[in-house]
């Protein structure tokens, strides 16, 4: 029987998570942090490949892998034309849209530096579930104003990969059964997954649905005209008040939930209504949800950093557990979602996809 060794490459904004898997068992792992010092030479992102790439191979070296014996290397997608979820093959056009991507963003390199790797030694490159999938169904594409589409924009390689999961727990296949999903992190999204499908989406940055630690999620019509016209902010200034000054770093100070549920031990009513409210806006996303599925919902599923956290996870429960079963995957299976997405094509049960652009 075939065994494979597959290299997964996932670049966040200030860490590189790599792993090699045999087949479906991780046996080397590592998160590379970077400091601001290191990135600060860089004029933008894409100039971070060869360095991210060095550190990657010097990694490899620490370890004893010899690369000849990597079969494929996988890279997480970034912010590519919208596509459907799948495998796709790193190609040129991929990497063309990946310099020149709609949103600057870490996870542009995946694909950029699995396939550099990945050429020197002739051997296959992959993206797997990329940031750009959307496959909402027409009717969730609309806005309500003529020429603006309804944007999606969810954490497809985690949520898909729970969902992966999930259908394990109930002895099906992700493309038997219907899921509500809730991915909570530095960002929040809640997704509809039916028959395999993502049909709608909340959008976890710059869109709508919850606030999270350090976004401000949907702000009324009449609050962002105000933002626009009346704050004095540029565009970027806004989207980083946005993004990365919203939500409970906006109203308490942090984006540790550990350190909001201190405060709530401490008596703090303020910390507590707060992280309350953000576990309620969360609710009510998985409820709207559930509903453009007409309530056939198999299990509501609650996964990302934050899920943790049992005073929050609790919160939440309360108020959806009337909709159907509830599963918990505290953390992120990014890694391993990268790795299955890839072995899946390897082992001949899908066919790599063809990025288009």
């Amino acid at each position: 029987m075939t065994s494979y060794q597959i290299l997964a490459v996932n670049p966040g904004s200030t860490s590189t998570k790599i792993s090699v898997y045999k087949d479906e068992a991780c046996i080397y792992k590592d998160n590379i942090h970077h400091c601001n010092k290191e990135l600060n030479k860089f004029v933008d992102i894409n100039s971070q490949l060869d360095f991210r790439k060095s550190l990657i191979l010097k990694f490899l070296r620490a370890n004893d892998i010899p690369v000849k014996q990597i079969s494929v290397v996988v890279g997480r997608g970034g912010f590519l034309k919208p596509l459907s979820s799948g495998t796709y093959i790193v190609n040129d056009k991929m990497c063309e849209d990946l310099r020149c991507p709609t949103r600057n963003h870490a996870s542009n390199l995946g694909g950029l530096i699995a396939k550099s790797i990945a050429d020197d030694f002739d051997i296959p490159s992959y993206v797997v579930d990329p940031v750009a999938v959307n496959e909402t169904q027409p009717l969730g594409k609309v806005s309500g104003l003529k020429g603006f589409e309804r944007f999606t924009l969810f954490h497809c390689l985690n949520s898909k990969a729970v969902g992966r999961k999930a259908a394990k727990h109930f002895k099906k296949r992700y493309d038997e059964i219907n899921l509500v999903i809730a991915h909570m992190g530095g960002g929040i999204s809640v997704s509809a997954h039916q028959n395999g499908v993502t049909i709608d989406a909340t959008c976890g940055l710059l869109g709508e649905g919850s606030f999270s630690t350090e976004r401000a999620g949907t702000l009324g019509q009449s609050s962002m005209l105000d933002l626009c016209f009346n704050s004095g902010k540029t565009r970027d200034e806004l989207e980083k008040l946005l993004v990365g000054q919203g939500g409970l770093v906006s109203y308490l100070g942090t984006n540790n939930c550990l350190e909001v549920e201190k405060m709530i031990q401490r008596g703090n009513k303020e910390a507590e209504l707060y992280y309350n409210a953000m576990a309620y806006q969360v609710a009510k996303d998985i409820a709207a949800l559930s509903s453009v599925m007409k309530g056939k919902v198999d299990a509501i599923c609650l996964t990302g950093g934050i899920s943790y956290s049992k005073m929050f996870i609790d919160w939440i429960i309360e108020r959806i557990e009337f909709l159907a079963p509830v599963l918990v995957y505290p953390g992120e299976f990014e890694q391993e979602a990268l790795t299955l997405g890839a072995l899946r094509v390897l082992k001949g049960e899908i066919e790599a996809k063809i990025y288009k652009g």
